[in-house]
């Protein structure tokens, strides 16, 4: 018995391979050309010669769309109209938001009409002669050129698109209603316009203030013990993290913290080179916003013989001797100082707000 004797066959080529038999060697017998299966024949349609029926496939195909549209628009609707905490029940699901539903099922529906109205005019209405081009060079002359723009041509007058402006008209208006949903919750999502809210921080209102009016100023308050702070408190070395009085109280207290943090030192009054730094501050104590100007982190460190503030995110470092100039690191701004002076009962109060918004740039700031 020869060794060979327990090996698949030679393949000759004509018929397939079962590759879970082993090795397969072939004989080299490949066709020099194969034979073209060639193209599928034209199926007759009803309305390649009935004009009643291509306009009953228009009629259809529009109906499509105009499905879309209304689908559509109950998306818009729905949107608005259905509460977000409402429910419905549904079959194998249980209860389940109703918004959710209602909007899931008529962005599916404008969706399928779009679809829908695509394939069955391709299939009724659009010619389907297929045509095979034999492979050439890739760069064609300026007559191929212009053949294929008389093909493309070709192609439009054969979906009848000049001949169904209903068709045209009906499937403009379901694609241009479809990006209404898509633009319609990213919009609609957002939540409220910030209005002024990046401006502005509770430092520029006043404790018991009424329209606009009245109150008394607000204490910079020790954070996190939430006690007052004397300006005799403050001695040189001392570095107090501060917060306005009342912030608690607020309807968004942790979005008033984010933008209200201030950092409070007392320097030498001969190192201080800023005369608007010494107005604003007092027998050189000074207050500045603790949100750096880069990205919006909180300045964490200070070191005491140089006087400057390091923020740990990106190494940002400002001058507090120089109206807490950048000196090092990508923040492009100061950070902007709180003015603050002293009641009659010893305690540090603000004056008003910061002359410009805290933290980074943002849209309108620039």
């Amino acid at each position: 018995m020869s060794e060979h004797d327990n090996l698949p066959e030679r393949s000759s080529g004509s018929s397939p391979v079962d590759l879970s038999k082993g090795h397969v060697e072939g004989t080299g017998g490949l066709p020099a050309r194969f034979d073209n299966p060639g193209l599928p024949a034209h199926v007759h349609r009803h309305g390649d010669d009935d004009d009643a029926a291509a306009r009953r496939s228009e009629r259809q195909v529009a109906g499509l769309f105009v499905l879309s549209m209304l689908a559509t628009v109950g998306f818009a609707v729905a949107y608005f109209a259905i509460d977000k905490n409402s429910t419905v029940t549904l079959p194998l699901v249980g209860v389940t938001n109703a918004l959710h539903v209602a909007l899931g099922v008529t962005l599916g529906l404008s969706l399928l009409g779009i679809g829908l109205g695509a394939v069955h005019w391709a299939k009724t209405l659009m010619s389907d002669e297929e045509v095979v081009e034999e492979r050439h060079v890739l760069r064609s002359d300026d007559e191929a050129r212009q053949g294929a723009i008389d093909v493309l041509t070709e192609g439009g007058e054969s979906a009848q698109i000049r001949r169904r402006p209903l068709i045209v008209y009906t499937l403009g208006g379901a694609l241009g209603l479809f990006a209404v949903p898509l633009g319609l919750q990213l919009v609609g999502s957002l939540g409220p316009l910030p209005k002024n809210d990046l401006s502005t921080t509770l430092w520029s209102t006043r404790i018991g203030q009424r329209d606009g009016k009245g109150g008394r100023k607000r204490k910079l308050m020790r954070d996190p013990e939430g006690t007052a702070i004397r300006l005799t408190d403050v001695t040189l070395g001392s570095v107090f993290h501060v917060l306005p009085e009342g912030i608690n109280e607020t309807e968004h207290p942790l979005n008033e913290k984010v933008k209200a943090s201030v950092i409070l030192v007392r320097l030498e009054e001969s190192k201080i080179r800023s005369q608007r730094q010494r107005d604003w501050g007092i027998d050189g104590v000074v207050a500045y916003s603790k949100i750096c100007t880069h990205v919006g982190c909180p300045v964490g460190l200070y070191e005491q013989q140089t006087h400057h503030l390091l923020c740990p995110c990106h190494q940002s470092t400002f001058d507090m001797t120089d109206d807490c100039k950048v000196i090092f690191g990508p923040a492009k701004r100061p950070l902007p100082q709180l003015k603050i002076s002293v009641d009659t009962e010893g305690y540090l109060v603000a004056d008003q707000g910061f002359a410009e918004p805290v933290g980074p740039s943002f849209w309108e700031r620039g």
